[in-house]
């Protein structure tokens, strides 16, 4: 199974990542940087591919705001305060928001149809997605190809010794469980 996922990502690699961009993203990106150090992929088409792909997912988010408007009011009902959020963020922020809104974790959808919503230019809009859907590729990409040796050889010892990662990933999880049960609850 494991080298059928591999031989798939060497042929389809490409579309694969682009793809992936275009729903989710981080964890594309990641692979793409490995399958670039390993020489699989070429670092500058990964890139390419990536920010392509999630450019081309803002863009059908920004559209689907500005041209579907009630389908948004009805199925993103419970995040209304997110999209209100939003909107705030973009009159206090302008373009620098689009560009950022890759980072604003719970946002990354919300953001571009939020902005959809609104009279904001799609042609504005596109020209800050496509530098900022680059530098997000770019900038998680490259490090990964750059350190992809210690990162390999890290993921090996982890495949070895696989029960050693379980007590790290409960003490993570929980961490951030407390960590965001603590900035939500109301201080009395």
């Amino acid at each position: 199974m494991e080298l059928h996922l591999l031989e798939l990502m060497r042929e389809y690699g490409y579309g694969i990542l682009f793809i992936w961009s275009i729903l989710e993203g981080e964890s594309g990106l990641v692979m793409a940087g490995l399958f670039s150090h390993t020489g699989d992929m070429n670092l500058f088409m990964a890139i390419a591919f990536a920010g392509v792909g999630a450019f081309v997912g803002d863009q059908l988010y920004f559209y689907i705001g500005r041209y579907k408007k009630e389908f948004v009011k009805r199925k993103f009902s419970s995040h209304h305060r997110k999209i209100a959020l939003a909107k705030a963020l973009l009159n206090k922020y302008g373009w620098y928001i689009i560009f950022a809104q890759r980072y604003i974790y719970g946002m990354r959808t919300i953001i571009p149809l939020s902005i959809g919503l609104t009279g904001y230019s799609a042609k504005k809009f596109a020209i800050i997605n496509f530098c900022s859907a680059l530098c997000w590729s770019a900038l998680i990409i490259t490090p990964v190809w750059y350190f992809g040796e210690p990162i390999l050889k890290m993921l090996s010892v982890l495949r070895a010794h696989w029960y050693y990662a379980l007590p790290i990933i409960f003490l993570v999880i929980a961490s951030l469980y407390l960590f965001i049960r603590n900035r939500t609850t109301p201080k009395e």
